[in-house]
C-alpha cells in the first residue's frame, strides 16, 4: 500500500502526538503540525517528520499554514483537525472571534476549506476532534461571540457542537467528491488540557483523579482507528463516534438546516479578514 500522507494538527502534545507516534510507526507519512515552536519541533524531530508552527488564534496563521501545506504536499490523504482547548475567560482574538470559537472552530474549518480542492482530489478522510462536552453546548447563530452570555463550559461545549455540525454538513457537501468526515471524543484524557483554563475541567487534570483519566495513547486510539479503517465500511462518514462507536450527539448536532446556515456563517467570518487581491482591486 502506498504511503499516504497525514496532517495532525494540536500534535506537539496529548492525543496529536499520541497519534502521530502510532501512526508513523504504521509506515505513514506524517505532517505535525502544533502551537508551540519547542514542542512542535521536538515531535517532528523524534519522528522525523515535516512539522509546521501555527497559532489558530491567528486566522492569518491558518492561511499561511495552508498555503504551505499547498505547496508542499499535492495530495493530503487524511486531515485531523485536533487542535482545540478551553480558554480563561471571554476574550476576543485580533481577528474579532471569541476565542473559543476560533480556535476549536473557525480555525480548523478555514484550514479545511482553503485545502478543500486537494482534498477532495485525494478523496481524503477528514477527522475532527469533538468532545463528549458538546451535550451542554447551545449554537446560536446569533451570538456566536458568547456576547450575551457567557460561560467557559458552555463556549467549550459550543465549540465541540460546532465541530459536529461541521462534520456533517462537509459530508453533506463534499461526501459526494469522495470526501468522508468523521468527528469523535477521545475520552477523558490525562494530559495538559484544559491546564490554563478557569474551568473545572482543569481540576480532574491536578488532583487524584488524574489516576483514573486515560493515556494519551488510549484517547487517540478513536483517531488512529478512523484513520487507518474503511470509510462507509467500517464507519459512517458523516457521524459523532465515541469508543470506535456511533454515538448519540447534542439534539442540535442533527439539525441539518443549522448545519448549513453554520457552513454559510462561518465562511463568511472567515472571509471577513481575508487579504484582498491587488488584482481584483484593479479590475474593479
Amino acid at each position: 500500500m502506498p504511503q499516504r500522507t497525514i496532517i495532525i494538527t494540536g500534535a506537539s502534545d496529548g492525543i496529536g502526538a499520541a497519534a502521530a507516534r502510532s501512526l508513523a510507526r504504521s509506515g505513514e507519512r506524517i505532517v505535525v503540525v502544533g502551537r508551540s515552536p519547542e514542542k512542535t519541533a521536538a515531535v517532528g524531530a523524534e519522528l522525523g517528520v515535516d512539522y509546521f508552527v501555527c497559532d489558530f488564534a491567528e486566522l492569518a496563521q491558518v492561511r499561511d499554514l495552508a498555503a504551505s501545506l499547498r505547496k508542499r504536499y499535492p495530495r493530503i490523504d487524511v486531515l485531523v483537525n485536533n487542535a482545540g482547548g478551553i480558554m480563561r475567560g471571554h476574550e476576543l482574538t485580533a481577528d474579532g472571534h471569541e476565542k473559543t470559537f476560533q480556535i476549536n472552530h473557525l480555525a480548523p474549518f478555514l484550514l479545511t476549506t482553503e485545502l478543500l480542492d486537494i482534498l477532495t482530489a485525494s478523496r481524503a478522510t477528514i477527522i475532527n476532534t469533538s468532545s463528549a462536552a458538546n451535550g451542554f453546548g447551545r449554537l446560536d447563530l446569533t451570538d456566536l461571540n458568547s456576547e450575551r452570555s457567557y460561560s467557559t463550559n458552555r463556549a467549550y461545549g459550543t465549540a465541540k457542537l460546532a465541530n459536529i455540525l461541521f462534520t456533517a454538513e462537509l459530508q453533506n457537501r463534499y461526501g459526494k467528491d469522495g470526501i468522508a468526515a468523521a468527528a469523535f471524543h477521545p475520552g477523558v484524557v490525562a494530559t495538559n488540557f484544559a491546564a490554563e483554563s478557569t474551568s473545572w475541567f482543569r481540576h480532574a487534570y491536578k488532583t487524584v483523579l488524574n489516576r483514573f483519566l486515560l493515556s494519551a495513547e488510549q484517547g487517540a486510539d478513536t483517531l488512529v482507528w478512523l484513520a487507518t479503517s474503511t470509510p462507509g465500511r467500517d464507519w459512517v462518514p458523516g457521524a459523532f463516534y465515541v469508543k470506535r462507536v456511533l454515538a448519540k450527539a447534542n439534539k442540535q448536532a442533527y439539525d441539518a438546516e443549522l448545519a448549513r446556515d453554520f457552513w454559510d456563517r462561518s465562511l463568511e467570518l472567515v472571509s471577513a479578514g481575508e487579504p484582498v487581491d491587488a488584482s481584483e482591486l484593479d479590475n474593479a
